[in-house]
């Protein structure tokens, strides 16, 4: 085989731009000292240039045609490849759990708001009810402070009848308010089942009415603050006696302890 035979295979791959590699070196190389080869070349470019334009301009002479297409038709074949198959995509199946999850996570977010929201409202509830027993609490100091300020109210000591050391009373009353304020002091310890009774006696000589039961502590000490008391009594005497747990509440049947004495 010629050298020209050689490369005469090349010569149409290397006119079309589509020579790589050693094979485009080699045939350069082989190019650079024959005459022949490069005059085939430039040929076999010139038809290339007119089959290029055969879209758009005049058509090209039969024989650039014929030669072209002979040099590609002796470019020897590269064996088929096998296709590999493409495997069919399939839909996403994690779409449809996604909206599941997606939908659960929101019913999870909605859960927590309504509970926070439950919370939120019992807290303010027990704020309401906070505020609400302070105010009352407010209220009855206030009342208490100006019931041991008002110089109208009744002061009335209530000393013992010779125990020792001497229990002692003070019972404060404001008549127009109903506010009774009663502290005790070295109270003898109460027998089993018996329990303090205060009394109020009216001015206009009534029956007394009952003002709170109460139970001293280990120092004998004791206080009654406004216990419910009927409307427009004047006090004349405070008076408490021992009675049983449950109280006389109508009239005092227990012994007296300490007797009021007016100041």
């Amino acid at each position: 085989m010629s050298a020209h035979e050689q490369f005469a295979d090349d010569l149409a791959l290397y006119a079309l731009e589509s020579l790589d590699g050693e094979q485009r070196q080699s045939l350069e190389k082989h190019l650079e000292g024959c005459a022949s080869c490069r005059g085939e070349l430039e040929l076999l470019r010139g038809d290339t240039s007119l089959l290029a334009l055969t879209t758009s301009g005049p058509k090209p002479p039969a024989r650039s045609r014929r030669r072209l297409l002979s040099a590609i038709a002796n470019e020897p074949r590269l064996p088929a490849v096998a296709s590999t198959p493409v495997p069919e995509r399939r839909p996403h199946s994690w779409r449809p759990t996604f909206g599941w999850v997606a939908a659960a996570a929101v019913a999870l977010v909605c859960i927590a708001l309504l509970r926070q929201n439950s919370n939120l409202q019992h807290d303010i509830v027990a704020l309401r009810t906070q505020f609400s027993d302070q105010g009352t609490k407010l209220d009855d100091a206030n009342q208490t402070v100006a019931t041991l300020m008002d110089p109208d109210a009744t002061r009335i000591e209530l000393v013992a009848t010779g125990n020792k050391p001497e229990p002692r009373g003070k019972a404060i009353y404001q008549r127009r308010n109903r506010n009774l304020i009663f502290f005790a002091s070295n109270l003898p310890a109460l027998p089993a089942e018996k329990i303090y009774e205060l009394w109020l006696f009216p001015a206009n000589g009534g029956a007394p009415i009952p003002a709170g039961l109460f139970k001293p502590d280990a120092r004998g000490s004791a206080t009654v603050v406004n216990p419910p008391l009927p409307e427009g009594v004047e006090a004349k005497n405070f008076a408490v006696t021992l009675e049983p747990a449950s109280g006389s509440h109508e009239h005092p049947r227990g012994t007296p302890v300490i007797v009021g004495v007016g100041e």
